[in-house]
């Protein structure tokens, strides 16, 4: 399905993702603030790109909530890479970013949730009822809460989403298995929740109520509580669950999950920058991204340029666990994004660590050498080492550029004269 939908907007150079007859209304500038921020309605808006492979996998769930919702709550598309302002007004930083604009139509909130079309109707609802006690001048249980804001990774789970959301996902699940009541299980919930949050987007972290959802607690032969299940990445089946040996802090859950994951995701490969699809594709959805500039291939062949390369694999298979983007380009290939990161000052090769969702940059002011980039990198990995504001606040523009072929350049060609064409007079000057 991904593979046709790109396919179609290839061929048909479409804008937008939704057909004409979906219930999900194509949103833009010009009738955005109308449709969207003067209206009474609840709306659900999702913001993408359309080369965007999640955006396109998005498209059937996103469908499917509009059509149960219609009549209840609204949702919208925009186009965020076509129409850059709205994006920006709202901090979209990646794609698909989806924004519930309720009772405050100017702070709209994150739909965190997962990508399906229970989770948005749940967040529609929730954002529906929240409105209306809104208007009685009475704040929801739980709305604003803390410690619903800092539960908020936490994945609930249940015997009717389990297998959609855990089973049919090639995602890595740990599930907590609880009961309400239970003394340990409270003292592990905030743990869990903080697991959940340093954990996201590499590792899922769910929790089931096994009184209430017994099926499951069942099937998976629960006795006590809290239990912690393990499900690894990839494809899964009923018998796909492996126990949870580790400790009960935040750091052993998490320490054990990246273990659990490094054995399972190969190295990142190191991308080169020929345009923004691929700075994107590498960088946008990942907490880091580790941007090299390497010198011209005149002044470094392809021998010393696979040097330097073999060094970012190397380093880039010991921080696999922390899921960055790794890119190059060369020296003078992309120079917007050396001014906008200061790159070049100190020569080439050069090398900064980007924080994309907060616009902010640090850079490598040692060897660019494994030892030099690791100490460098392991610095960063414990909050150590200064950061600056990217140039712009913004992504710079990227240049179209044709990929390296991996050959060697040749030098160019200095013009021969031919004396035997010039007079004498010339040959003097000569």
């Amino acid at each position: 399905m991904q593979v046709l939908l790109g396919l179609l907007i290839l061929v048909t150079g479409a804008h937008c993702l939704y057909s004409s007859n979906s219930d999900v209304i194509d949103l833009k500038p010009s009738n955005f603030d109308s449709s969207v921020i003067d209206s009474d309605h609840v709306w659900i808006v999702e913001f993408y790109a359309p080369w965007c492979g999640h955006c396109q996998q998005f498209v059937s769930e996103y469908d499917k909530a509009a059509t149960a919702l219609k009549g209840i709550v609204k949702l919208g598309a925009i186009n965020a890479d076509e129409h850059k302002s709205l994006g920006s007004r709202f901090g979209v930083r990646g794609f698909p970013t989806v924004k519930i604009f309720g009772h405050d139509k100017n702070k709209p909130e994150d739909f965190n949730g997962p990508r399906t079309a229970a989770s948005l109707i749940d967040a529609a609802t929730n954002a529906v009822s929240q409105k209306a006690y809104a208007k009685l001048g009475v704040k929801k249980a739980g709305s604003g809460n803390k410690q619903s804001k800092d539960f908020k990774d936490i994945i609930e789970l249940t015997d009717e989403n389990f297998d959609i959301l855990v089973l049919n996902s090639e995602d890595m699940w740990l599930v907590e298995f609880y009961a309400p009541w239970c003394g340990h299980c409270k003292n592990l919930a905030p743990i869990w929740a903080s697991a959940a949050t340093e954990l996201k987007g590499k590792v899922k972290l769910g929790a089931l109520d096994a009184t209430a959802h017994r099926a499951k607690a069942s099937q998976y032969e629960i006795a006590g509580y809290p239990t912690i299940k393990y499900f690894p990445l990839g494809k899964k089946n009923a018998d796909s669950v492996q126990e949870y040996d580790g400790g009960r802090t935040s750091t052993d859950i998490v320490n054990w999950a990246l273990d659990k994951l490094a054995e399972n995701i190969p190295a990142p490969e190191i991308v080169q920058i020929i345009n923004e699809k691929s700075l994107r594709s590498a960088c946008e959805d990942k907490p880091l991204c580790v941007v090299s500039v390497l010198p011209h291939i005149l002044d470094c062949q392809s021998e010393c340029r696979n040097q330097y390369l073999n060094v970012l694999r190397d380093l880039g298979e010991n921080y696999k666990k922390k899921m960055w983007g790794w890119v190059w380009s060369e020296a003078g290939a992309q120079s917007n994004i050396e001014d906008a990161l200061e790159i070049g000052g100190f020569g080439y090769p050069a090398l900064a660590v980007v924080n994309i969702k907060k616009m902010k940059y640090s850079l490598l002011k040692g060897s660019f050498s494994y030892d030099g980039i690791n100490e460098f990198l392991r610095d960063l990995s414990y909050g150590r080492g200064g950061t600056a504001p990217l140039k712009g606040a913004q992504l710079p523009f990227i240049f179209e550029i044709t990929p390296w072929d991996g050959k060697d350049a040749e030098p160019p060609q200095e013009e021969e004269i031919d004396l035997s064409d010039i007079n004498l007079d010339e040959k003097d000057e000569l």
